[in-house]
């Protein structure tokens, strides 16, 4: 059975956390999820492009709840802030890990990491790993991180994660995408081992035409609003993250994505991942650098 913004069931009582949700997906998924009843933390780094987000859903979704959460992936200390100001909310149901960079010349976080890996997959593991506490207080809440069909060309580089000594970007953003799916298999692992009553669920956009691609080359951005007749709008591309994140069939574990074209557009469902997607060696060593970077661990307590 496939998925779109039309089956996301009622919303109302629950708060979701939707980062990078001025733009693209994740204003997407904001906008579907407002008007169904939830209120919806707008994770953004920009408070004057989060406010003309919120207008602009407002304006789709009249008396819709929505409030603006400061956050910066490439700032672990805004990272923690946005996690102690979403812990103040009466109570968080989802957060859904949007945020990311595809491609950027090479660029580093205000923490010294190469920026794709820092944002996609440093700042969701540590955000996520803050919100764990808060988020196991709700009944059935889940994390939704976001990958990419790129992942299924990803390597780690365990001997350069931070491009100390080379970098291609392409090569660094399938890095990254991969990093998420083997951060969702560990989660999910010890989520399932402490018996938190969290879930945790992938997805990924196929292709859609979002601001994502603005460090794609001339060529390609040239051709963009031809290629962007075969491929997902950014409102079908938020159907997996709003499957991931409100579907009641969704198991802990789950990976979505679109159905059509080799999962590159049309409704959302199953996904396919690679084997290395989900070596748990890989996964457990993943989670290890990860935290040593971040200076961020957690780990759950079993649910009471």
């Amino acid at each position: 059975m496939t998925f779109t913004a039309a089956d996301v069931p009622d919303q109302s009582g629950r708060t979701i956390l939707v980062t990078g949700a001025n733009t693209g997906l994740g204003f997407e998924a904001a906008k579907v999820l407002a008007a169904r009843g939830a209120r919806v933390l707008l994770g953004c780094r920009d408070k004057g492009k989060a406010e003309a987000a919120m207008r602009a859903i407002s304006g789709a979704a009249p008396g819709a709840d929505l409030a603006f959460l400061p956050l910066d992936q490439a700032d672990l200390a805004s990272v923690r802030r946005a996690a102690e100001l979403a812990g103040r909310e009466p109570r968080l149901d989802v957060l859904l890990n949007n945020a990311g960079v595809m491609t950027p010349p090479l660029m580093r976080t205000a923490d010294g990491f190469e920026l794709q890996f820092g944002v996609n997959h440093l700042g969701t593991f540590a955000l996520t790993s803050l919100l764990l506490p808060k988020l196991a207080e709700a009944p059935a809440a889940r994390v939704v991180v976001t990958s990419s069909v790129a992942h299924k060309r990803g390597r780690i580089d365990w001997d350069d994660l931070n491009a100390e000594h080379g970098y291609r970007r392409g090569d660094s953003y399938c890095q990254s995408k991969l990093a998420n799916l083997l951060f969702l298999f560990e989660l999910d692992r010890r989520l399932r081992a402490a018996g938190a009553p969290v879930m945790a669920v992938g997805c990924h956009p196929g292709v859609a035409m979002t601001e994502l691609m603005r460090h794609v080359p001339g060529p390609v951005r040239a051709l963009m609003p031809l290629i962007g007749l075969f491929f997902n709008s950014p409102a079908a591309g938020s159907w997996p993250a709003l499957q991931a994140a409100t579907s009641p069939e969704a198991k802990s574990g789950d990976y979505f994505g679109p159905q059509g074209m080799r999962e590159m557009r049309g409704p959302s469902g199953p996904a396919k991942r690679t084997l290395r997607s989900e070596d748990p060696e890989d996964a457990r060593r993943l989670w290890e650098v990860s935290v040593a970077m971040t200076g961020v661990d957690l780990r759950l307590p079993a649910a009471t």
